[in-house]
């Protein structure tokens, strides 16, 4: 019991520790947002800002539309569709990429992709710096990529960044999103990020439960049972 009740105890705690952890990560996130725009500029004078995660930043270059790719199975408010990434050319040497958007997908051809609007020339935009899209589990070598105008050649499942960079020219300084209102037939309905401490409260809780319901059913079976059990013996006389 005392092993039990110990080692329940400690799982609780570590589930509050690791709660606490996301709280102050979610802390230091909230922090980095709600400093001060960085644009292109300040940005190029130090490259290491480039590395300032969740930095808000105002961007302004040319887009690389022939290198526009399509994540596959990138659903958005219930609903199946693509997340649109194009490398943006800051400078001659500088280059970023851009998550700009998501459109929906075919509901009987995949291969059917909205339109959407690439300007040329400069273009400006609001985003943040972000870690790379995430990557799904793929059963299948990625799609060839090439520089044709046939979008079903950029339709990818994950994007390999490293090899992605040796075809666009070069790597990317940082992996941005995009965060202006809907525009150029993209819609940027990103989620919130949040600490998600929930899970692990919940399972605290759990933990402490289990603790608690040990020490009881202790005290049950080796102090109440027993003295209602004596009490219900006849007295000798």
């Amino acid at each position: 019991m005392v092993i039990g009740v110990l080692l329940t105890v400690r799982l609780g705690f570590w589930q509050l520790s690791r709660a606490a952890q996301k709280e102050e990560r979610q802390a230091a996130i909230v922090s980095q947002m709600e400093a001060g725009v960085l644009n292109t500029s300040a940005l190029l004078a130090t490259p290491t800002n480039f590395d300032l995660m969740h930095q808000r930043v105002s961007l302004e270059g040319q887009w690389l539309p022939q290198h526009t790719v399509y994540l596959d199975n990138r659903p958005m408010n219930g609903r199946a569709g693509f997340w649109v990434i194009t490398p943006l050319q800051l400078n001659a040497d500088t280059r970023v990429l851009v998550q700009r958007g998501w459109v929906p997908r075919h509901q009987l051809d995949r291969t059917l992709l909205p339109e959407i609007q690439t300007p040329a020339g400069v273009v400006k935009l609001q985003g943040r710096i972000a870690p790379p899209p995430s990557p799904l589990l793929s059963l299948t070598a990625g799609a060839t990529f090439d520089n044709t105008d046939s979008k079903v050649n950029h339709i990818r499942q994950n994007l390999e960044l490293d090899a992605f960079a040796v075809q666009v020219g070069g790597s990317f300084a940082a992996t941005v999103l995009q965060t202006d209102a809907p525009s150029e037939g993209l819609l940027r309905d990103w989620p919130v990020i949040t600490a998600g401490v929930e899970k692990n409260l919940a399972y605290a809780f759990q933990w402490f439960a289990l603790a608690a319901l040990q020490l009881m059913l202790y005290i049950w079976f080796q102090f109440i049972q027993p003295y209602r059990h004596a009490r219900r013996l006849p007295t000798s006389n």
